[in-house]
């Protein structure tokens, strides 16, 4: 058996993170494009599932429209079998389109509660999100009845998750997984895939990035069971047509805004690539990002981050016995009672020096 594994689509996020708004409604017509290009590969290579591991779309800002058009591609694939498993973004609420809309007959949405879909030569067992949020699904309680079949199994949420808010979104203990036995374990939630070819728990990673956080190819898992011998081969087909890059600037030996807008905008980018800028280095100016950026004129370039440090000695300039000595040692001494509004007072020195 074949299938195509996706996850965390996110249809309609605002892509607040993006400075351009222009940019996310491109981004947001480039979700519907690498939909119809999943739906494109399944037709053409006879994909008998496709699975949907969470997050297909934003359950606060998804259109009506969208879900329609989400629709329409499904109905083009009648005879590929469609599983979704709502995650955290698009829960199986009351009012959600998982409830509320008349999907096509080849999809089955899983529900909270753990269910066992019996195909010919696969069992799919599935669980998804009823709310925003997941905290003891039970998963470790699924026994495999039929071990002569295929069996597969899709969830929504976090592995071993270190950071407290993981806790909040179905954790998964890998250990715990693996022995369940199951052949294919499809998941979703990070965005980042973890495809590996001795790997049988996979994350396909969001199928188009959104955004800066999000660097690297995009796409979908392709996966095969032989049916007799239930050996697994799987690989990444990458679908995004962009991609995000940062690429740092060293401004030590530049002299003026002047200077670095000029050198920002020789930066060579490559087409269907977005850049974040990324400042390093000592200044020997101030630097308001969002002033420079109104000069950059490459349309690949969409964000100035600064890294920067100020190049004064201020402990020498401290111990001056003059105005700016008085000033650097009197915002210095306010630094070490406020140390959180550090990076604040060190921008105020920085400015004061200019100015004297």
């Amino acid at each position: 058996m074949n299938f195509v594994h996706i996850a965390d689509m996110h249809f309609d996020t605002p892509f607040t993170t993006l400075n351009k708004k222009e940019l996310g409604n491109t981004r947001r017509l480039d979700q519907r494009k690498a939909l119809k290009k999943i739906i494109e590969y399944i037709k053409e290579n006879k994909i008998e599932y496709l699975f949907i591991c969470g997050d297909l779309y934003e359950h606060e800002y998804v259109k009506q429209s969208t879900i329609e058009y989400i629709n329409n591609q499904f109905k083009q694939i009648q005879e590929t079998k469609i599983y979704i498993v709502p995650g955290n973004h698009d829960p199986n609420l009351k009012n959600s389109y998982y409830n509320k809309f008349n999907w096509n007959k080849n999809v089955h949405i899983f529900k909270e509660n753990i269910e066992k879909i019996e195909e010919k030569a696969v069992n799919i067992y599935g669980f998804g999100f009823n709310d925003f949020y997941m905290k003891n699904s039970k998963y470790y309680e699924i026994e495999i009845k039929d071990r002569e079949k295929i069996n597969i199994l899709l969830a929504h949420g976090s592995i071993e998750g270190g950071a407290t808010e993981d806790l909040e979104y179905n954790p998964m203990n890998k250990t715990k997984l693996k022995n369940l036995g199951f052949n294919y374990i499809a998941l979703g939630h990070i965005h980042k895939t973890n495809n590996k070819i001795e790997e049988n728990i996979i994350y396909p990673g969001s199928t188009i990035s959104l955004g800066f956080d999000e660097l690297g190819t995009h796409g979908m898992i392709v996966g095969n069971i032989d049916e007799e011998t239930k050996k697994l081969t799987t690989k990444f087909v990458e679908i995004d047509e962009k991609e995000f890059i940062e690429h740092e600037i060293d401004i030590t030996e530049i002299q003026t805004k002047e200077e670095l807008i000029e050198k920002i905008n020789e930066t060579k980018t490559q087409e269907n690539k977005y850049y974040k800028i990324i400042l390093t280095g000592n200044r020997q100016f101030e630097i308001n990002k969002y002033e420079i950026e109104k000069y950059i004129e490459n349309n690949n370039i969409i964000k100035i981050k600064d890294h920067t440090k100020i190049k004064y000695d201020l402990e020498k300039i401290a111990g001056e016995n003059n105005l700016k000595g008085i000033f650097v040692k009197q915002l210095l001494e306010k630094i070490k009672e406020e140390p959180e509004q550090k990076e604040i007072l060190l921008k105020a020195i920085e400015i004061g020096l200019e100015a004297m």
